[in-house]
C-alpha cells in the first residue's frame, strides 16, 4: 500500500479544504494510506465531519505550520517542527512514500532538499508546472503541456538541461499517457545554436546521447501553441513565463468582464460563445489536473496550487499515488543511466588513442 502524507496546514485554504480533501481521496483512491501531518486538535476535530474512510487516513502531530507569506529560508529555521518539514521528513525516514502540500513553494522546495536525496546522476531537481494549449495530447486527449524549471534550479548548467528533458519526458509518458512526448528547449531562436551557452550545449546533447522525442529549440509565442509537450528551462526564465502565462490568464478574464459591461452588443456575443467559453474552462481547469511534481528527488513530490480546493487536493493525493503506482522515478533514472552510459561511451571514443 502506498502511503502518501499531506501537509494539512500548507495553502490558502488549509487545513479545511486540505482535510476535505484527504478524506475524498480515501473514499475513491484504492491501495493507498493518507497521512495527515499538521496540528492534530485541528485535524481532529475537523476528520470526524467529513465522511472518510477512516482505515486510509490518520493524522501524525505537527505543532506550526508555514504560512503563505512567510520567507522560506528564515520560517523553516524559526519551525524546525513546521507541518512541511515533519511531513517531508517522514517520507525521508521510510514512514511515507510520496508527499503532497499546498502550501508555501519554497520551503516545500527546501525541506525535500534538506531531507531527500536526489535520482542517482541528477544533479539538480526540476519543478514543473502545466500549462493549456490549443492542442490536445496522449490518449486522454490531455489539454496540458508541461514546463521545467520554473524555480527550483534558477541558473541551469547543460547537463542540468538534459536532466530536465529526460524528467519531463518520462512524467509526460505516465501522466498524459502520451507514448512519444515532443520535448523541446525554450530559446530565442528554433535554430541549433541559437541562446546562451548552456542552451546551445544541452541541444548537442539531446540529439546527440538521448531516445527522447526532442524537436529542437522553440521560441516564446510556441509555447501556448502546444508546438511541445514538455518545454525546458531554467527555473529563472520558467518562473516569469510562468508568471507571464498566469497574467495573460487574469487578463483576458478581466477583458470579458469589461466587454460584457460596455456594450449591448459584446454582452450578446459572450453569450453565443458561452457555451464554448463553459468547455474551455472544463479542459484548462488547473484543479482537475491537482498540481505539478518536483522531479529529481527519490521520492514523488506533488505542489498543489496555493489556492487549492478540496477537489484539487484529492486530485493531487491522486496524482501522487499515480506517480508511485507508475514507478515515475524508477523511470527517471533509468534514462539518466543510459544517458550516463552513452556519455562515457562518446568519452572513451574521443579519447582512445587510434589503433594503427
Amino acid at each position: 500500500m502506498h502511503r502518501i502524507v499531506v501537509d494539512a496546514m500548507g495553502g490558502d485554504h488549509a487545513p479545511d479544504e486540505i482535510v476535505q480533501g484527504a478524506a475524498e481521496a480515501s473514499l475513491g483512491l484504492t491501495g493507498a494510506e493518507i497521512i495527515l501531518v499538521g496540528d492534530a486538535s485541528a485535524l481532529g476535530r475537523l476528520l470526524p465531519r467529513m465522511r472518510h474512510d477512516g482505515a486510509r487516513v490518520r493524522v501524525h502531530h505537527a505543532p506550526t505550520w508555514i504560512d503563505m507569506d512567510e520567507k522560506p529560508a528564515e520560517a523553516l529555521a524559526a519551525k524546525p517542527e513546521a507541518s512541511i518539514l515533519v511531513a517531508a521528513d517522514l517520507v525521508a525516514r521510510g514512514e511515507g512514500d510520496a508527499l503532497v502540500s499546498a502550501g508555501n513553494t519554497g520551503a516545500s522546495i527546501m525541506a525535500c532538499a534538506r531531507s531527500w536525496k536526489l535520482v542517482p546522476g541528477v544533479t539538480r531537481a526540476a519543478l514543473a508546472a502545466v500549462y493549456p494549449t490549443e492542442l490536445r495530447r496522449g490518449e486522454k486527449d490531455d489539454p496540458f503541456s508541461l514546463i521545467l524549471d520554473v524555480g527550483a534550479t534558477i541558473d541551469a548548467t547543460a547537463d542540468d538541461l538534459v536532466s530536465f528533458a529526460l524528467m519531463g519526458s518520462a512524467y509526460a509518458k505516465l501522466v498524459s499517457k502520451n507514448r512519444s512526448p515532443r520535448v523541446a528547449l525554450l530559446s530565442n531562436g528554433t535554430e541549433a545554436g541559437k541562446g546562451p551557452a548552456a542552451v546551445v550545449a544541452a541541444h548537442a546533447q539531446l540529439l546527440e546521447a538521448t531516445d527522447i522525442n526532442f524537436i529542437g529549440n522553440v521560441e516564446g509565442l510556441d509555447i501556448p501553441r502546444g508546438v511541445a509537450d514538455v518545454i525546458v528551462t531554467s527555473g529563472f526564465v520558467g518562473n516569469v513565463v510562468l508568471k507571464m502565462l498566469e497574467g495573460v490568464s487574469e487578463t483576458v478574464v478581466r477583458l470579458a468582464r469589461y466587454a460584457h459591461k460596455e456594450r449591448l452588443a459584446w454582452r450578446l456575443g459572450l453569450l453565443a460563445l458561452g457555451s464554448a467559453i463553459d468547455q474551455l474552462k472544463v479542459l484548462t481547469d488547473w484543479q482537475q489536473y491537482g498540481g505539478a511534481p518536483l522531479l529529481g528527488f527519490q521520492h514523488p513530490f506533488i505542489k498543489a496550487h496555493g489556492r487549492s480546493n478540496a477537489r484539487a487536493v484529492t486530485n493531487a493525493i491522486k496524482l501522487a499515488h499515480k506517480t508511485l503506482a507508475g514507478g515515475l522515478n524508477a523511470e527517471i533514472g533509468r534514462a539518466i543511466a543510459e544517458l550516463d552510459e552513452r556519455n562515457g561511451r562518446r568519452k572513451r571514443i574521443t579519447t582512445e588513442p587510434a589503433q594503427s
